[in-house]
């Protein structure tokens, strides 16, 4: 069984409640009979409801399944806006700016989840990241003891003896661009969650990437890695991290045993976070497209509650796997 079939069979066990904000988009509306019939979720749009069916119609959707809630006619929009407000009137939102972010369905969404009112929100076959992230950060926020978001992929190389046989997470490859030392210890310890969740993990190893094994070469950009990987050592001892580690150190036994040899993971790693985006931007393409590896994400890492981002070129099926993941990780 391949892991996004594990995946979908892990949400199939739970009763979750996911709110989709882009509830007029095509491939969004195509996705919600997969969604139910695979019994992932029980799927909420948002949006004028009949607009939404009238759509539906349009593009053959079974859309039978799914909750259909309009933001500014629910029961809960006054309450939302009072939310709203009470949360962002010291950076200056006043009531009339809250009732009308209110009325954009990402905000709603986030207060939904926020709330309780629902388990997860995905988002983003038609809006940017940025767009997503906005409402999530101002609403539901980092997770205590996390300053940043990542977005981690899980890498699926086929043929491969390294990693959890062949199974790695990479992060950051997704939101920050320079994190500092301390946001690449958090994204160390929210990608071994997602190493664990969904990847089903039972031993996560830590690599803390670098062009440089323990000293073997010199700079600024090094010494941040040392100090991210002595931050995740003291912040979360129950975590197996080292570094600064070379991709060769970190995954190819002989390598590391050779360069590291007093390291607990080096040449096991099956987590790699990158020392910033451009790094690990790349090495997962070059990874997905050299390797033929099986790319999954970005998952988004370190809210305090489930929201996940879609490319704006995803499929339906990529719509309900990310409906799955969301699952999981609620």
């Amino acid at each position: 069984m391949s892991l996004l079939a594990e995946i979908r069979e892990k949400a199939a066990k739970k009763t979750k409640r996911i709110v989709l904000p882009e509830g007029t988009e095509e491939r969004t509306l195509m996705a919600v009979k997969g969604i139910v019939d695979n019994k992932i979720a029980v799927p909420i749009l948002l949006g004028d409801e009949s607009e939404i069916k009238t759509l539906a119609g349009k593009y053959g959707a079974d859309i039978s399944g799914a909750e259909i809630i309009n933001p500014t006619k629910s029961a809960n929009f006054d309450d939302y806006v009072q939310a709203f407000y009470e949360m962002r009137k010291k950076k200056g939102v006043d009531m009339d700016k809250a009732r009308a972010t209110m009325s954009n369905p990402l905000y709603y969404a986030s207060m939904m989840v926020k709330m309780g009112h629902a388990d997860g929100e995905v988002a983003g076959a038609v809006n940017t990241t940025g767009n997503v992230l906005r409402p999530a950060l101002q609403i539901i926020r980092t997770a205590p003891g996390i300053s940043a978001v990542s977005g981690s992929f899980i890498m699926i190389v086929p043929n491969c003896e390294y990693g959890d046989k062949g199974t790695f997470v990479y992060a950051d490859c997704a939101v920050t661009p320079v994190p500092t030392a301390e946001q690449m210890a958090e994204f160390a310890k929210t990608s071994v969650e997602t190493a664990v969740d969904l990847c089903g993990m039972s031993d996560p190893k830590v690599g803390m990437l670098s062009f440089s094994t323990k000293g073997s070469a010199s700079h600024e950009t090094i010494d941040k890695v040392v100090e991210a990987t002595k931050i995740a050592q003291e912040r979360f001892p129950e975590l197996k991290v080292d570094g600064e580690l070379q991709a060769d150190a970190a995954i190819v036994p002989s390598v590391g045993k050779s360069k590291a040899p007093d390291s607990e993971v080096a040449g096991n790693c099956n987590v790699l976070i990158f020392p910033d985006l451009q790094a690990g931007n790349i090495g997962y393409k070059l990874t997905q497209r050299l390797a033929g590896a099986e790319a999954i994400g970005p998952i988004l890492q370190g809210l305090d509650k489930p929201v996940n981002d879609l490319s704006r070129g995803c499929s339906v099926e990529d719509i309900i796997n990310v409906v799955a993941m969301i699952v999981v990780k609620a």
